[in-house]
């Protein structure tokens, strides 16, 4: 195929997801699952060979998951109008800490004794696939603000975190790994410097980021009338500035973008002594951009509106091209007969009782919780750690088991959680008793 003709499927695919969208929410079909099947068709129409080779070109790809995962969080952190501490964040911690932990867990038991691999690899393996993923569960995630329904809160909670806290244990796999030399000192290093520093240096860089940029975009607006517009600038700066500063100072880079989107969006805004609030809602219908950006009462908010509209396009964007990817991969799954088996014991068997374990029997107690057990959907994060563990040591002969395995529990993962979130979705909503906040 030409360039020529890649720009016409491309386009092509785009207007048609535009023109059959609602044809697609009668077929109970998610966009991911749609982008998926695509990109799967493109891998047999168009012979990819070498071209697309995810242990050769291990590095691209990672590169385009990284960015894809670093604009989801921080489109996550803006929708989520919870304070950072806040008692309702105890729920997805607990999801993305112990749920997490007990995943990887169980998924190395499962590694070791089902697929062989040395102890190093199986835990590297259970932290690949252990991080869900917040955009592609958007079907669950209901509208959220300072008062979210609890559901869509917690997954899309430990969807953000996980992808973060899940990185420690990526390291000590790797680290784990035959002839990687690991050795007491080694341990104790990563327990203080990639989990506990990490994390917490992680939280707080992004949260003072945020709110310095937040604040001083607001002040510059209200108090001067600068700084109006070019909101797209002042998202990807504030990705790129959260993520630099975390890396340069060894702190985890996807916490601080997670932090920063939160607390850009809870900026307050700062009145003028003699000023009232315009005379229409606080939203922007029936005023021009210009009067709410630079107006005392309602410059933070136009400030996050515009904002979190412009990343959630741009979130679309990322998850069709990492989605696509994953469809064009998918057939160097085949390469790897354990998949029927190891697919559903870790999406029907491991999930439930992780979720079970680690959130104190919240699976078995209510429909939410239910939900919370079969919506682990994974995706961006575990395509982005494969990708990672490729190119920072993976040895040529676990590498292949790799893909398949992960490629294969994405796949599957987006297609299962894709074509079952509508009914469950009204099976949850016909419950009248479901604490819904």
């Amino acid at each position: 195929m030409t360039a020529a003709h890649w720009y016409l499927a491309l386009g092509s695919l785009l207007v048609s997801l535009v023109l059959s969208k609602g044809m697609l929410a009668r077929l109970l079909l998610s966009r991911a699952t749609v982008y998926l099947f695509v990109g799967f068709l493109v891998s047999l129409i168009v012979p990819l060979g070498d071209s697309l080779n995810p242990i050769h070109h291990a590095q691209l790809l990672g590169r385009v998951a990284e960015v894809a995962l670093l604009i989801s969080l921080f489109t996550v952190g803006l929708r989520m109008g919870v304070p950072i501490l806040d008692r309702r964040w105890l729920v997805p911690i607990r999801l993305a800490v112990f749920s997490m932990a007990i995943t990887v867990g169980l998924i190395t038991a499962i590694g070791a004794w089902g697929l062989r691999l040395p102890i190093g690899a199986a835990i590297l393996l259970g932290a690949i696939l252990a991080p869900t993923d917040p955009v592609l569960a958007s079907g669950v995630q209901t509208e959220r603000g300072q008062d979210p329904d609890r559901l869509g809160f917690n997954l899309a909670g430990e969807g953000a975190l996980n992808d973060a806290t899940s990185f420690p244990l990526v390291t000590l796999g790797l680290a784990m790994l035959p002839h990687a030399g690991v050795t007491p000192l080694n341990i104790w290093h990563w327990m203080m410097w990639d989990v506990f520093w990490s994390s917490a240096a992680g939280v707080v860089l992004g949260a003072i980021l945020g709110t310095a940029v937040g604040r001083a975009v607001v002040y510059l607006r209200t108090r001067h009338a600068e700084a109006v517009g070019l909101d797209e600038f002042l998202s990807l700066g504030v990705i790129g500035m959260a993520y630099g500063v975390a890396q340069l100072c060894d702190a985890s880079g996807f916490l601080a973008v997670f932090t920063a989107g939160l607390s850009l969006q809870r900026v307050q805004n700062l009145p003028l002594s003699g000023t009232i609030p315009l005379g229409a809602a606080s939203s922007a219908d029936g005023h021009e951009y210009e009067t709410l950006a630079t107006h005392s009462h309602h410059a933070s908010e136009a400030m996050s509106d515009a904002v979190r509209n412009f990343n959630t396009q741009l979130e679309h964007l990322a998850e069709l091209t990492v989605v696509m990817i994953i469809g064009a991969l998918l057939p160097w799954s085949a390469r790897l007969d354990a998949l029927w088996w190891f697919i559903p014991t870790v999406l029907l068997f491991v999930r439930p009782a992780a979720v079970a374990a680690g959130a104190l029997g919240i699976a078995t107690i209510t429909r939410g919780g239910a939900m919370v057990a079969w919506f682990g959907i994974r995706g961006i994060g575990s395509m982005f750690y494969l990708m990672y563990a490729i190119g920072h040591g993976l040895s040529a002969t676990f590498a292949p088991v790799f893909v398949a395995v992960a490629l294969g529990v994405i796949s599957a993962s987006i297609v299962l959680h894709g074509v079952s979130v509508r009914p469950m979705m009204g099976w949850y909503d016909r419950s009248p008793s479901e604490p819904r906040r």
